[in-house]
């Protein structure tokens, strides 16, 4: 059994704020907190990212554990651990062919897209200059995110 550490406030905020986007500009989607995932190049193979964003009814009758197909990002937000979002989360993730990952590193201060993965690994990585820039995720996500807004949400 593996412990999980409990968000806190401002974790939940940053997440509520990607979901708001997402429903702004992708309202045919929706974006799932906390679906367990199989990817199975992840630690044992069961993430659970902050978010899973998927065609609405994606997750429809497949219990708590899904395949990720259908998934077009998961999103992570930094918590205690952030060596684990920040190299090997993405790699499980790219290993499951998820088209994009959104990381917000808290601690850096920064936004980071991952996108294209093949073999493993996602061969474009954009990373925001501190927060205030804009980060365009590609298709099939193809929204574009106003980093300045999360200014208030991250100290």
């Amino acid at each position: 059994m593996e412990v999980k550490p409990v968000p806190d406030g401002d974790h939940g905020e940053i997440v509520m704020w990607v979901l708001e986007r997402c429903l702004v500009q992708r309202p045919e989607l929706r974006l799932y907190p906390e679906q367990g995932l199989v990817t199975e190049a992840f630690g044992q193979g069961r993430p659970r990212p902050d978010g899973a964003l998927a065609p609405k009814g994606c997750f429809k009758g497949r219990g708590e554990w899904s395949d990720a197909s259908g998934v077009l990002m998961v999103v992570e937000v930094t918590s205690s651990r952030p060596e684990n979002d920040r190299s090997a989360k993405p790699l499980g993730y790219a290993a499951a062919g998820i088209p994009v990952h959104l990381l917000i590193d808290r601690r850096r201060g920064d936004v980071v897209g991952h996108s294209q993965p093949q073999g493993g690994r996602y061969r474009d990585v954009h990373t925001t200059d501190g927060l205030g820039e804009q980060l365009r995720l590609p298709d099939p996500v193809g929204m574009v995110l106003d980093t300045g807004e999360l200014k208030e949400l991250m100290p």
